[in-house]
């Protein structure tokens, strides 16, 4: 694979981008991993951007090293054969339920937010991404650094509006709901996402770091883009608490948040929640189909219009159903990976 001059935030945009989508940009991931928590959530917020950093560049370096054009050339070796076959197996599984997590939360949107059908939503998401997916790892690239500026914007805005706003800040120390918790343990809570969300991470990461040209390049783009997504899920974080126990009724909570302020913001947020959508289920839609076969073929094409179309179909299931059981089980799953990863890392100078 040729390697390009790609810039510092390009890497780290692409890096957020990947991670934020349906679930992180609405604030049903924060709500639910760390929200329901209380202010012991922010440990676990800590723990996972510490993760998002360090294993980020793992990644990326990796891919770097080993001029990889998927995943599964990093993650073969590093693990192993046995090892690495069950976390290939544990990443193709996710990447398809992830894609079906954000086709359902495009649904979500359209119809909390436009009073349209769950299937228009779905239907325009899947069709977007296949039409980028079938450009090849450029296009994604291209897609997910783009529009992450405009989820940052969101997001702060939102979020700091919501605390400057706040009626009582004395009050998120009463919030304490950890049996609502997809995880109800706020250490492994941390953990857990940051996990899952780096098996979501690792199909366009790796290929990434196998284009950089310069090393020292990846380091840096990593930890912008960890301490990124640590920020943007704290303001996330603070918001959900500042209006708990009602953002927790709501498929979309940040959208809700949004509606107290303006309905013009409301809008705007949901667009824009729409386009990380889109980020996400890009980077996932890519990662499996270049799994399953080579990018730019006719077999390519072929692949990528059927796991659209059969996840179209699995999108049925829920928005947040999906966060709440799926994401948990392949975030468990998921530590297997890194437990490769730290294991190929120790083990041989890549």
């Amino acid at each position: 694979m040729s390697k390009r001059e790609l810039s510092v935030f390009t890497i780290s945009a692409t890096y957020i981008g990947t991670v934020v989508g349906a679930g992180f940009a609405s604030g049903q991931e924060v709500l639910q991993f760390f929200g329901y928590h209380g202010m012991k959530g922010f440990i676990g917020l800590i723990i996972a951007t510490i993760m998002f950093v360090v294993y980020g560049y793992i990644i990326l370096i990796l891919g770097h090293n080993l001029n990889a054009s998927s995943y599964h050339k990093v993650i073969m070796e590093t693990s192993g054969l046995m090892l690495g076959k069950i976390v290939d197996y544990i990443v193709m599984f996710f990447l398809f339920g992830a894609l079906t997590a954000m086709l359902a939360g495009s649904g979500a949107i359209f119809k909390e937010q436009f009073g349209l059908s769950t299937n228009v939503g779905s239907v325009v998401m899947v069709i977007l991404s296949i039409a980028t997916v079938l450009t090849g790892i450029a296009g994604v690239i291209s897609a997910i650094s783009y529009v992450v500026p405009l989820l940052l914007v969101g997001v702060f805005t939102v979020g700091i509006l919501a605390i400057f706003h706040a009626p009582e800040i004395a009050a998120i120390s009463e919030i304490y709901m950890p049996v609502k918790a997809a995880v109800r343990n706020f250490i492994l809570s941390g953990v857990i996402y940051a996990s899952y969300n780096l098996v979501m991470s690792v199909p366009v990461l790796a290929p990434l770091g196998g284009q950089v040209h310069t090393k020292s390049r990846l380091k840096y783009g990593a930890l912008l883009g960890g301490i990124g997504l640590g920020i943007g899920a704290s303001i996330i974080f603070l918001a959900i608490l500042l209006n708990m126990p009602a953002a927790s009724y709501f498929q979309i909570p940040m959208i809700y948040i949004a509606g107290k302020f303006s309905y013009l913001l409301k809008f705007l947020y949901s667009f824009i929640l729409i386009a990380e959508i889109y980020t996400t289920a890009v980077g996932n839609l890519y990662g499996f189909v270049a799994r399953l076969t080579e990018t730019g073929t006719y077999k390519y094409k072929i692949v990528t219009i059927l796991t659209g179309a059969i996840a179209l179909i699995a999108s049925k299931f829920g928005f947040s159903k999906l966060i709440h059981y799926l994401y948990p089980i392949t975030g468990g799953a998921g530590i297997i990976m890194l437990i490769g990863l730290t294991y190929g890392i120790m083990r041989k100078k890549y």
